[in-house]
């Protein structure tokens, strides 16, 4: 075991797992950050993908010498959350963190509508509702916030408020009986009291689905009961009323449906071609939202045809109760209240105890005000269960003036040539002109003169607090090397690998990091028949911060070298410590690319942890 023993004698240990994992950037931070008295107790991450699984074996368990498991599966798969339980066992877990992967959530590159990682946040909340940690963070790119109108953000709020704690609900149900029952038509109370019964009721879903929709088709007779009988059984809104509770009440067939065509696209790469349309208009008819869409229109016409304004009102609301969130018919019992100031202050009081997780809104993260030399902004949503504080804000370790540059980051990298390997730390190239923004700094970017340079950190490790090596880092390609010691590649410096590019390609680079605009130098580029297909080249500035990192190596130009970055130095701008070694395949091209997360997709699509440890230490100072 490597852990010091009088770092972890007197202090509690916070038991935490991360969904998600990636490469680790979640967990980095979180082993490093400590109070006086609590720590992380890192028991288990989880990932689709055998690299991440890789790169968190080799890291946490040779090298650290954690017992942490690692469960290397889809989360959307039915087994996941028994296989999750079974790994974690009697456990109680505090805090839980999770990117649920955000390509699609993306402001870079197009929107795929109906992409199969839409639905990750939902199966993301699945886990959060068995387990019931304190706290649990959601992180994601700033785009979810926008996407779809904002649409999905407010269905993700939505989602985490209606996580109630179980043994409160009959509070809730006891409210319904004695207040809310009189003020309402009773099949409509009737179907929102059994639709909040379903929030609770996992083993008799199935039977109280199959009340709620015959209270639904006693509704249909009370809207039709005046219409002629010819009328009744064959004109087409009557029908499309009928056959849309039908199309309803069979949501397990329609969700397999849907998953199904769903992974279908994501697995043919169906985008941007003539068959995405199709497949999406299966998805969407199918959808609850066009169903009850055309349902509802349906009764509308049917009210006009039968004189049945009441009923169909009932109607109505009790199938948009169906559809419902928990949270959204919690909205519909407040607005049957609003009439009523001391029962409604009494049922939000009731509320505050059923809720079992609290949260304002979603904060917006800079890297950059936590030590990272990168402006990666992402998204957190932070879900604190109702027994602890809710947290608003993480204080930022860093002024605007103090943030960590790139020149200081990656400078001492600056001893590698085109097509070149390099094992071992080696004299620098200097530029003098930038060698005044290098600056003594504490552990998380604050400047110390008793502190370190940036780099020095990186290269000694930001665990010694709380380390000790079990072993050296070390590299294997895959899985089955890490079963044979023998093909352990250990080396003082890992990752730091340039391609070999012909003359043409860095004449290239050379004349785009001059202009030091990619626009700028196409006409030069054109003159010289160096012109290039692709869409953008960034020439990182040496004296601010980089642009988010991706998972493109080419997309970044060297400030000096005029070359692509190596994954040691994207790891570097990503705050990663030199001793975390990035597993397997340097990159792949293509497709490939997701499917086998290569080092250079591993780096990129990490949440930075200095960002991650600011998080983490925010989490330790408000935990009970």
């Amino acid at each position: 075991m490597s852990e010091k023993k009088e770092f972890i004698t007197n202090r509690k240990g916070i038991k935490y797992l991360d969904l998600f994992a990636g490469a680790g950037g979640f967990s980095e931070g979180f082993m490093q950050a400590y109070t006086e008295n609590k720590y992380y107790d890192f028991r288990l991450a989880s990932d689709i993908n055998e690299n991440c699984e890789l790169t968190h074996r080799v890291r946490y368990n040779k090298m650290l010498g954690l017992d942490t498991k690692f469960l290397c599966q889809d989360i959307m798969e039915d087994s996941f959350l028994p296989n999750l339980l079974k790994k974690i066992g009697n456990q109680e877990i505090d805090v839980i963190t999770g990117g649920p992967s955000c390509q699609s959530f993306s402001l870079a590159g197009r929107r795929k509508k109906l992409d199969k990682r839409d639905d990750l946040f939902y199966h993301y909340l699945k886990v959060i509702k068995a387990l019931r940690p304190k706290y649990f963070v959601m992180e994601n790119v700033k785009g979810i916030l926008t996407k779809d109108e904002g649409r999905i953000k407010e269905r993700i709020l939505r989602e985490i408020r209606s996580i109630v704690d179980d043994a409160k609900m009959n509070l809730l149900y006891s409210f319904l009986e004695d207040v809310l029952k009189t003020m309402m038509p009773a099949s409509m109370y009737y179907a929102l009291y059994i639709r909040l019964y379903m929030e609770t009721s996992v083993g008799d879903r199935d039977k109280q689905n199959e009340i709620f929709f015959n209270n639904l088709e006693q509704q249909l007779k009370d809207v039709t009961k005046h219409l002629p009988y010819s009328v009744s059984k064959s004109d087409e809104s009557v029908n499309t009323i009928r056959h849309g509770l039908l199309l309803l009440k069979m949501k397990q067939q329609r969700d397999s449906i849907r998953k199904q065509i769903i992974q279908l696209k994501t697995s043919a790469h169906i985008d941007n071609d003539t068959f995405v349309d199709g497949c999406n208009a299966i998805i969407e008819t199918i959808s609850d939202e066009q169903i009850l869409e055309k349902t509802l229109d349906a009764i509308d016409k049917v009210a006009d045809m039968g004189g049945c304004d009441v009923e169909a009102k009932v109607l109505k609301k009790s199938l948009e109760i169906l559809t419902s969130t928990f949270d959204e018919c919690i909205e519909f019992i407040q607005d049957q209240l609003k009439d009523n100031d001391g029962l409604l202050s009494h049922f939000n009081e009731l509320m505050k105890e059923i809720r079992l997780y609290n949260i304002d809104e979603p904060l917006v993260l800079l890297s950059s005000n936590y030590g990272v030399p990168q402006n990666r902004e992402r998204v957190v949503f932070i879900g604190c269960r109702n027994d602890q504080e809710i947290i608003n804000e993480i204080p930022a370790t860093v002024t605007e003036e103090e943030k960590v540059k790139v020149y200081e980051a990656l400078w001492d990298l600056n001893m590698i040539d085109n097509g070149e390997t390099v094992t071992s730390y080696k004299k620098p190239k200097l530029i003098p002109k930038y060698e005044g923004t290098k600056i003594q700094r504490a552990i998380q970017g604050e400047p110390d003169k008793r502190g370190l340079l940036f780099c020095e950190w990186s290269k000694i490790g930001r665990l010694g607090h709380r380390f000790i090596f079990d072993e050296e880092p070390f590299y294997v390609l895959n899985m089955e090397d890490l079963e044979k010691p023998k093909k352990y590649q250990h080396m003082e410096l890992f990752n730091h690998q340039t391609s070999l590019q012909n003359a043409k390609v860095r004449e290239r680079l050379r004349i785009i990091a001059e202009h030091d605009d990619y626009d700028e130098a196409k006409a030069e580029l054109k003159e010289k028949g160096l012109e290039s297909q692709k869409r953008n080249y960034v020439v990182l500035n040496p004296l601010g911060q980089s642009p988010t990192v991706c998972t493109m190596p080419d997309d970044f130009i060297h400030y000096s070298a005029y070359r692509p970055m190596t994954v040691r130095e994207m790891a570097r701008l990503q705050s990663f410590d030199d001793s975390f070694v990035f597993q397997g395949k340097r990159q792949t091209g293509g497709n490939n690319r997701q499917k086998e997360i290569p080092q250079y997709t591993l780096v990129g699509n990490a949440v930075p942890p200095l960002m991650a440890r600011a998080i983490a230490n925010t989490l330790l100072k408000h935990i009970k």
